[in-house]
């Protein structure tokens, strides 16, 4: 159950207790599924173009120091509920289908708090916060959702999930994993096959600007997570062969003319000045990606698992053209859209994130945080303070500063550094602790029998049938 303040929110949070709907800021988030921190030209790369991306960072503001989690349920989680993710998701690793878990129904997500200040919600896209009708973001204060409920890689082989566009599609080898399902809401709209896979971003793309075309009154909040550019590798047809990076890079660039797309859009409307959009990615790179000069890929908590690439565009209030070096991530976007929205984040709970304002307006003397603490799954494996990011295991010491590839421990002469940083590690004991489920962190949502939304047979679940119109 949702705390009664929450259910009481809309009275609580009347238009007359804050700006007027006209002066709330839309919100728009995107967020790529592991885009690597060198994988768009703001951020040097040369593998692939992206212009609209490269255009959005001269309309905008760059975050260089943007901390997502190493692996994608975590990172989303963090998004959600601006803590870090092993407060609100205390799992090992990420989230699969048909599982007993998810996001507790008791979070509250930054797309409630926007409802309750009267948004427009909307999620285009890759939710995987759990699968189950408990779960869905149709739950977790969106009005809309269209999308996939976890990974495109998740689902039996022979439906081209675990190969890129092209490879032969393997023979059925035993159950496996069920379906891959697109929904609408909480409807099963079709089970998603190989094509089907190279169409996902033009789909994604095209839903996005009819929730923006429909809701241009505003205020509304979009949250557009792709599943590009998570393996298995499906470019549109018209990207395909198009960069020099292969299918990889083919899928980077449509993910670049989606996000212009949505840009021009917010222009022909003129909404430009009235939208602030954040783009970033749930987790650092894989092998496939260009993580440079960052040391890492997805899954480590090297600053190449997760350091991501972020852009700020608000034409008018977001500095055109400048970069933040401040230590700011995921666990910020829901105290940031709140304020924004001209609310609060929950007071009832620990919230570990900033309202990012100060520094998204480029103000002088804005910080970001004192301390980071680099969490994979349950261990806290190293933590950031200013420059100085010490791994705890190996007691390895580095200047991000000077090495922000991780490249020379400096520990032997800076040992007034590495205690510093051990005492502020040894801080989190008796909160999230350093292993395990310390004490404060919240319980996951669980259920008894989860089923598949769609089963081995092809049946889909009770409930999530299309209905008759």
């Amino acid at each position: 159950m949702k705390p009664l303040i929450l259910l009481l929110a809309p009275i609580l949070c009347a238009p007359q207790a804050g700006p007027r709907a006209e002066e709330r800021p839309n919100l728009i988030v995107i967020n790529i599924d592991d885009l690597g921190y060198a994988d768009i030209g703001p951020f040097g790369c040369t593998l692939q173009s992206t212009p609209n991306l490269d255009r959005m960072a001269r309309e905008g503001r760059r975050f260089s120091s943007f901390y997502a989690a190493p692996v994608c349920s975590p990172s989303r989680a963090s998004l959600m509920t601006g803590c870090y993710p092993k407060r609100v998701l205390p799992i090992p690793h990420v989230l699969f289908p048909a599982g007993s878990e998810g996001l507790h129904s008791d979070e509250i997500t930054v797309a409630e708090l926007l409802k309750a200040r009267g948004y427009a919600t909307g999620i285009v896209g890759k939710w995987h916060l759990g699968d189950q009708p408990e779960f869905l973001p149709t739950r977790q204060g969106f009005d809309r959702f269209y999308g996939l409920p976890y990974s495109n890689d998740m689902g039996p082989a022979e439906d081209g999930v675990k190969s890129n566009f092209g490879a032969p599609l393997p023979a059925p080898k035993g159950k496996g994993q069920p379906p891959l399902p697109l929904l609408r809401d909480e409807t099963v709209l079709q089970r998603v096959l190989a094509e089907d896979q190279t169409e996902l971003v033009a789909r994604y793309t095209d839903e996005a600007l009819k929730f923006i075309r429909a809701r241009a009154a505003g205020p509304f909040f979009l949250y557009l997570p792709h599943s590009a550019v998570h393996f298995p590798l499906y470019p549109g047809r018209d990207f395909r062969g198009k960069s020099k990076n292969g299918l990889y890079g083919d899928w980077v660039e449509e993910v670049d003319d989606g996000v212009g797309k949505v840009l021009d859009l917010l222009r022909a409307l003129g909404l430009e000045k009235r939208t602030l959009v954040l783009f970033t990615s749930d987790n650092g790179g894989t092998p496939k990606a260009s993580n440079a000069p960052l040391r890492g890929f997805k899954g480590s908590t090297w600053e190449g698992g997760m350091r991501v690439p972020t852009i700020a565009w608000w034409p008018g209030t977001v500095p055109a053209g400048t970069t933040c070096d401040e230590i700011t991530g995921m666990i910020d976007v829901l105290p940031t859209l709140a304020r924004l929205a001209g609310g609060a984040p929950p007071a009832d709970r620990r919230i570990d994130g900033l309202d990012l304002r100060p520094l998204l307006t480029g103000e002088a003397g804005a910080k970001g945080h004192d301390v980071f603490y680099y969490y994979k799954g349950l261990k806290l494996e190293a933590l950031r303070s200013g420059p100085w990011k010490l791994h705890l295991a190996a007691g390895a010491l580095y200047h991000l500063g000077e090495d922000p590839g991780e490249a020379k421990d400096v520990a032997a002469g800076h040992p007034a550094e590495v205690a510093r940083l051990r005492m502020l590690a040894d801080a989190v004991k008796e909160d999230l602790g350093l292993d395990g489920v310390g004490p404060g962190c919240r319980p996951l949502g669980k259920v008894a029998n989860p089923k598949p939304l769609i089963d081995h047979e092809g049946k889909i679940r009770d409930g999530f049938e299309a209905r008759p119109k």
